[in-house]
């Protein structure tokens, strides 16, 4: 995709880079960040998981070091105690074996370890790097946020976890994390995941691709549409949070009806009518259809409206990549709806989500406008190859 080079190094004179130390500095920062994105993306996928099989609410206390996990029966005979007197064990689990309580203990302790691991693994070279003196000022302040917001993360967990540890109103309600704070909490990771993600980019691509003036013209047509498409499917993707968190996932399993209606008669039964978008099991679900529809339609209508633009090959094959991806992922929420949401599907759907996320925050990368100074060395039109 970086087809700056090919106009000449004079062209980066003025552009100030987010890495000092040259190319190889830039090429070493670039991996450490790709890389602490990649392990947001799998703490995201592990949650899902932990979510899916049931298990985020094993543990019932939180401390901001981490802890060791039960090392002997007695001290597994100790967290299961403390586990049974929590909600989710008196009214769904209270013939659970010791056998099965180590399988969700371990899920959770999983997930949190994942994420201290990811502290250490983002801090450490953070700080080689200041030593370096490779980090400049304008990314040592963005890298310091998202630190900040990683640790956070944390506090947002157990803060979410906290909610399904009390009792509920009703003693026919199941115990289960509040959708506010499990849509808090996945929205945080998305964040920090585009956030490392572009920044990632930045460092390793400091000039969109741009081979002449006529490929700028049409990539500035283009982000246009992509900023609003990129808006819907971050939306999208964070109506699944309150899906998976009012259990409306399971209200109806049929397609493209629910039940034997287009819209259930309960869809606006809850006052004040506002709950009805966050709180409804009908509605949550039947939002989130209409949401995966509408961002569907639109990236397919970008692809439409640009198939015949000037614009860099990277692009058009980015704008390809994103129809193909919402069609997949379209598919696998019907399939997930249509299977009861089993935890293999539930898994690749929610990884679908970010991963359509991704394509949509490579796109408006590669579609920034370039510096002064390289639209200036550049051609009326691309060289023809």
């Amino acid at each position: 995709m970086s087809t700056v080079a090919s106009v000449g190094m004079e062209s980066k004179q003025g552009l100030k880079l987010l890495v000092n130390g040259g190319p190889r500095a830039q090429k070493m920062v670039g991996i450490w960040l790709f890389g602490s994105a990649a392990w947001v993306f799998s703490m995201v996928i592990l949650g899902g998981v932990t979510r899916l099989t049931r298990s985020g609410l094993s543990m019932t206390d939180w401390k901001f070091t981490g802890s060791l996990p039960p090392l002997s029966d007695e001290d597994w005979l100790r967290e299961f105690d403390k586990y049974k007197q929590s909600p989710e064990f008196k009214r769904v689990n209270r013939r659970m074996s010791i056998e099965e309580f180590k399988f969700i203990y371990w899920m959770e302790y999983a997930h949190r370890m994942w994420g201290r691991a990811l502290g250490i693994m983002f801090a450490l070279p953070f700080s080689y790097f200041l030593r370096k003196g490779y980090i400049t000022l304008q990314l040592g302040l963005r890298l310091s946020a998202l630190f900040a917001l990683g640790a956070g993360q944390g506090f947002i967990g157990w803060w979410m976890v906290k909610s399904g540890l009390e009792e509920p109103a009703s003693e026919y309600t199941q115990p289960r994390v509040s959708p506010y704070r499990l849509a808090t909490h996945l929205t945080s990771a998305f964040i920090i995941y585009c956030g490392l993600l572009w920044t990632g980019l930045s460092v390793v691509m400091p000039e969109p691709p741009a081979e002449s003036l006529a490929w700028v013209n049409g990539a500035a047509k283009v982000k246009r549409l992509a900023l609003p498409v990129s808006v819907l499917v971050g939306i999208t993707a964070v109506s699944g949070a309150f899906v998976a968190g009012n259990d409306a996932g399971h209200a109806y399993n049929t397609f493209p009806k629910m039940g034997d209606t287009w819209i259930p008669e309960d869809v606006l039964d809850m006052k004040p009518l506002i709950c009805n978008f966050f709180e409804n099991t009908s509605t949550v679900q039947l939002d989130h259809r209409i949401l995966a529809t509408a961002t569907l339609i639109s990236i397919g209508a970008m692809w439409w409206s640009t198939r015949k633009l000037d614009i860099h090959p990277a692009i058009r094959s980015l704008i390809g990549s994103s129809v193909g991806m919402a069609s997949l992922q379209v598919t696998l929420g019907l399939t997930t709806l249509l299977c009861y949401v089993p935890v293999s599907l539930g898994t690749a759907h929610q990884a679908g989500a970010l991963t359509l996320l991704t394509l949509m925050i490579l796109l408006n990368h590669t579609l920034r406008r370039p510096s002064p100074a390289l639209l200036k060395s550049l051609p009326q039109v691309a060289k023809a190859i």
